[in-house]
């Protein structure tokens, strides 16, 4: 839907006969919404579907309960969770059959053959441990912040928007659009202010292509360009917030200044 929630009814509706496996973020990496996971594996499994879900931007940071997921396959990637880049992990339940890509000496249990990364599997390890330990706090801590950054935004910069669920997201993620600002002018004079952002734009060989997130809710191709990703960490603190958001107060009315498709009337 137009907050990026898939609707379980119609992953119900998609199932046929032939449908062998149904993979779902548990949130979007771009948008920050959730999905009901937990109604969409109640779903697989009575149909006797396979359930996969790509973790990787949730764990460390909400409840995340293979269990409660009804979920029979899940990925996480170590550097998510201030871990070491190049290294990740697949949860398999208990009786599903894999076949591997990669054959060979047999490591990893017979999936993925090859020496194996021991330091990443190891800092894997413990930054799971550490992410554990830190989650409550860290979402708690998070979600204030983000919380206060985009009140400020939608309050201090007239014509913006949040992308996304307001409140069934991640709590570190906040992904603005903003009427008459072209997206990848606005990471240029961020960058320039020290900030590290994303666009809903991304480089596609010779041409500039809209977020097929952003389109898939709904939003138009200018819409699309005109939107703005900002993820909070664990280091953040409130001063760099009210930076972030006095930098973009000030480089959205210098890009509206000079904007072809800014028309805002007096």
């Amino acid at each position: 839907d137009r907050e990026g929630i898939l609707k379980p009814e119609d992953v119900r509706g998609a199932i046929s006969e032939s449908t062998a496996l149904i993979t779902v973020m548990h949130a979007n990496n771009e948008i920050g919404s959730i999905e009901p996971v937990e109604e969409i594996g109640e779903i697989a499994r009575g149909r006797g579907v396979i359930l996969h879900t790509d973790a990787v931007q949730s764990v460390g940071k909400i409840p995340t309960d293979v269990n409660e997921m009804n979920v029979d396959l899940l990925t996480i990637s170590a550097h998510k969770i201030y871990g070491p880049k190049g290294v990740g992990a697949l949860y398999v339940r208990k009786g599903v059959a894999l076949q591997p890509l990669i054959h060979g000496g047999g490591h990893e249990h017979g999936f993925r053959s090859g020496t194996e990364n021991v330091t990443g599997i190891v800092g894997l390890g413990v930054a799971s441990d550490l992410a554990r330990i830190r989650r409550e706090d860290d979402a708690r801590n998070l979600g204030a912040l983000r919380d206060k950054l985009v009140a400020r935004v939608l309050r201090e910069i007239e014509e913006s928007h949040l992308n996304g669920h307001p409140t069934k997201r991640l709590p570190n993620n906040a992904n603005f659009r903003f009427t008459g600002v072209e997206g990848e002018s606005l990471i240029l004079d961020l960058d320039e202010k020290g900030i590290a952002a994303s666009t809903g734009s991304a480089c596609s060989s010779k041409r500039l292509e809209p977020s097929h997130v952003l389109t898939a809710i709904g939003l138009n191709e200018v819409e699309a360009h005109g939107s703005l990703r900002l993820t909070l960490g664990r280091g953040n603190t409130e001063d760099e917030a009210d930076y972030v958001v006095e930098s973009l107060i000030e480089a959205v009315k210098k890009l509206r200044a000079m904007s072809p498709l800014w028309r805002k009337t007096v």
